[in-house]
């Protein structure tokens, strides 16, 4: 595709009328795991589909140019994407992270810091002082979250890369909560942005994916290597699959934040409510780096019932048209309880640290009519009590 195109027209017409065969105007899906050679050593392109595929290949260039990065490795799952960054740290080098991050990426930390594969430190990345401390420490990687899954705490990318950088250290954002319709983690200064595809990329609730985008073209072949080595790449199907999706992020999110920002107001003025967590709300406390750094302020918020956990499950029994599920970031609405779901495996501490409390129930908000998701709120609010 030509440089200089509009995202929205990047994410619509990557690739499209690219087959030279027969004039496929979709692109096709090569569900083959391995390729004919035409030729003693010689290869088409492509030679195993664990190592490289055109269609995977094809969603990579087009992630890679939503980033605005210079290459990306597509992967079998969110999880796998945030692993295949970690492999760039070893016995001894130090990775901080923050402290509220995603429970999978928190087990996911545990365990290998835990296995001795490289040191942890989890640091309110909202701290000046605490992050200053933790650089000073010369870490090998940063890992960034922001929005926070699940308290929507925003971070100010460019400020924590430039620090960062000036320590040493790589920096990783894990934009999938916002996805780049809304934020570009690199022209901030981001060396990697991570995302779980199966979310808003894919947006359709059945395709598990990841993707790592690089910054520089340096840092790809490495990861493009580790990633065929462990065989964490994705498969020709999901990647099929996960570019289809693509194809309506930009329509998808502007209708679903439009939808959270009427949800985000409802709540705040609903007296059942504790506190909304949303950083489209002026009294946010991160209201303000949001508004700079990102286009919009994205379908995810959480919320803490008055009543606690007692409410919450009154509530979440209650709903009719959010269903509660793990993930986000689908055409439905979701609604999830960290505490007992997302972040079970963080331990009460841990969530008691992060200031997940046991009330607190996280909202992914889909394309629904707004006034069919009011009501659903409304009717399970009296139900909470």
């Amino acid at each position: 595709m030509a440089e200089g195109r509009d995202p929205r027209t990047v994410a619509a017409a990557n690739g499209i009328a690219s087959d030279q065969r027969f004039g496929a105007v979709t692109p096709p899906i090569y569900l083959s795991s391995t390729f004919a050679f035409s030729g003693y050593e010689q290869h088409r392109g492509y030679e195993y589909s664990r190592t490289a595929n055109p269609g995977r290949d094809l969603l990579a260039d087009t992630l890679a140019q939503l980033e605005d990065g210079a290459g990306a490795v597509v992967t079998s799952s969110g999880m796998a994407a945030v692993d295949l960054v970690l492999s760039l740290a070893g016995r001894g080098d130090l990775v901080v992270a923050p402290h509220d991050c995603y429970g999978g990426t928190y087990r996911l930390l545990s365990a290998r810091r835990d296995r001795g594969h490289f040191d942890l430190l989890l640091v309110d990345q909202s701290d000046a002082a605490a992050l200053a401390a933790a650089l000073a420490r010369k870490p090998k990687l940063v890992m960034v979250e922001t929005p926070s899954n699940p308290l929507m705490r925003v971070v100010d990318i460019s400020a924590i890369a430039a620090e960062a950088k000036a320590a040493g250290a790589r920096v990783a954002v894990d934009n999938t909560f916002l996805s780049p319709a809304l934020q570009k983690p690199i022209p901030l200064g981001a060396d990697f942005v991570i995302h779980s595809t199966t979310k808003y990329l894919n947006g359709h609730s059945d395709v598990v994916g990841g993707a790592v985008v690089c910054a520089a073209e340096a840092d790809l072949e490495p990861l493009r290597f580790w990633a065929n080595i462990t065989g964490v790449t994705g498969s020709p199907f999901d990647a099929y699959l996960t570019l289809r999706g693509l194809r309506t992020l930009f329509p998808r999110v502007e209708r679903q934040q439009a939808n959270a920002a009427a949800v985000a107001a409802f709540l705040a003025a609903h007296p059942a409510v504790a506190a909304v967590h949303y950083p489209g709300l002026a009294s946010h406390a991160t209201h303000a780096i949001a508004k700079a750094q990102q286009t919009g302020f994205g379908a995810m918020l959480s919320f803490d019932l008055a009543g606690g956990a007692e409410a919450a499950r009154r509530f979440v029994e209650a709903v009719r048209v959010f269903t509660l599920a793990e993930s986000l970031g689908g055409v439905e609405s979701l609604v999830a309880h960290p505490a007992t779901m997302t972040h079970l495996g963080m331990g009460a501490e841990a969530r008691a640290a992060a200031g997940i409390g046991d009330g607190l129930l996280r909202l992914s908000v889909g394309l629904e009519a707004e006034a069919d998701l009011l009501a659903d709120l409304e009717s399970a609010l009296a139900a909470a009590g």
